[in-house]
This record gives C-alpha cells, sequence and structure tokens, in this order.
C-alpha cells in the first residue's frame, strides 16, 4: 500500500472520528418519552443512558399494588432506554454507512456506560 494510500485511509478514519465525536454530543442532548400502562406511567431519557423524568399518573397509585406500578415504571424505563439507543444506533449507521464496525455493537459504551 502507498503513502498516499494509507494518508488518504488516516485522514478519512480521523474525519470519521471527528464526526463520531459530534453525534456522541448530540445524542447527549436527545430525548425521548416511552409510556407503560396506557399512558399511566411515562418516562424521559437522554442520549447519555439517564432517566430524566417520570410521569405517573394519580389513579396507577394503589397502596394494595405497588407491584404493579413498579412494573409500569420498569418498563416505560426500559422502553425509554431501547428508544434512544435505537436513535443513536441510526445515527452512527448512517456515519459508517451501516458497517459493522468493531466496538459499535455496544453503543452504550460510547457514552462510558
Amino acid at each position: 500500500m502507498s503513502k498516499k494510500m494509507i494518508s488518504g485511509l488516516m485522514k478519512q478514519a480521523q474525519k470519521m472520528q471527528e464526526e463520531m465525536a459530534r453525534v456522541q454530543t448530540e445524542a447527549a442532548s436527545k430525548t425521548v418519552e416511552a409510556s407503560a400502562g396506557g399512558g399511566m406511567v411515562s418516562v424521559i431519557a437522554n442520549g447519555a443512558n439517564e432517566i430524566v423524568s417520570v410521569k405517573i399518573e394519580k389513579e396507577v397509585v394503589n397502596p394494595d399494588d405497588v407491584d404493579m406500578l413498579q412494573d409500569l415504571i420498569v418498563a416505560a424505563a426500559n422502553e425509554a432506554l431501547r428508544r434512544i439507543q435505537d436513535e443513536i444506533q441510526q445515527e452512527m449507521g448512517k456515519l459508517t454507512g451501516g458497517l459493522n464496525l468493531p466496538g459499535m455493537g455496544d453503543l452504550g459504551g460510547l457514552f462510558g456506560k
């Protein structure tokens, strides 16, 4: 491989790395919302894999059925986290042209999680 080809590949790799850093920064500020129980519990998560908000309708709060409320919160939180990861993965897929690059499968690792 010639030096010119290697230099070109290095420039492309550097550009992709810069674009990935940009996507990571943008992803941290993105949010998604998911709900469970027909909207009785809603959770908002961000691209840094953090839950930023939980809303619970009064009607679902039943002291005699705390287990159901807990299940709804977990379901909504998991769905919100799944959705934000799907969005990030789509953005990364645009960058890589759909290539399956090593380390790209676990996008949570991009945020130190």
